[in-house]
């Protein structure tokens, strides 16, 4: 299978399908920081999707400006907007991922946040965490599918949460959910936004073994 992770610098995704054999390639306008420049393409996702040839597309797209943790800096107290900067940075990440999702590929599956409605994006097919798949970290992620199954939790054992991966301000303040959970701020963005491990090779077992049709 030909596979394109796009907007992944880190190769978590890359590399959990070339173990599995595949001819896989991240893609990002960043050089890459999984250890395999050779299968990484620096250059614009939308160039190398709009060539065409890939069998499966999965893509995270940047979430800075549309995810709805990010609520409290675009709106006022009563509802209107606060920064139209910030709005139309959203907008233009909108039309991104939606170049993504119509584009000419039969299978794509896209990673972000839960969105704003306000940028009227697809309804996204499932939520996964990281513990559903053996990394013992919570953070609230969506899958948008398309012409692929839902991802199922793979675990050789229970694997109980330890904490937020990303601790926003409102939980670093709760001491009900401090008590609960081991609290990261993770504010570096690429750190921030790794893909897991566990869901890397979910991806590539559960996916990658789809008939290639």
């Amino acid at each position: 299978m030909r596979v394109l992770v796009a907007c992944e610098e880190s190769q978590a995704v890359c590399i959990a399908f070339r173990e599995q054999g595949h001819e896989a390639y991240s893609c990002d306008i960043q050089p890459c920081s999984g250890g395999h420049p050779e299968w990484h393409i620096q250059d614009d996702a939308l160039v190398l999707i709009s060539e065409g040839g890939w069998d499966l597309i999965i893509a995270h797209p940047p979430c800075t400006y549309l995810t709805a943790a990010g609520a409290i800096r675009l709106y006022n107290a009563d509802h209107t907007i606060a920064d139209q900067e910030r709005l139309e940075k959203g907008r233009t990440a909108a039309r991104f991922f939606r170049s993504i999702w119509d584009c000419d590929c039969h299978r794509i599956a896209i990673e972000n946040p839960v969105p704003m409605s306000v940028f009227g994006l697809p309804r996204y097919s499932q939520i996964i965490e990281p513990y559903m798949f053996g990394d013992p970290w919570r953070k609230r992620t969506c899958l948008w599918l398309k012409n692929l199954p839902p991802l199922v939790a793979m675990m050789e054992a229970p694997v109980e949460p330890r904490g937020l991966w990303v601790g926003s301000t409102s939980a670093r303040r709760d001491p009900t959910i401090k008590q609960r959970y081991e609290l990261h701020s993770n504010r570096d963005p690429k750190r921030r936004s790794k893909t897991f491990p566990g869901i890397a090779r979910a991806m590539a077992l559960q996916w990658g073994s789809l008939d290639n049709t």
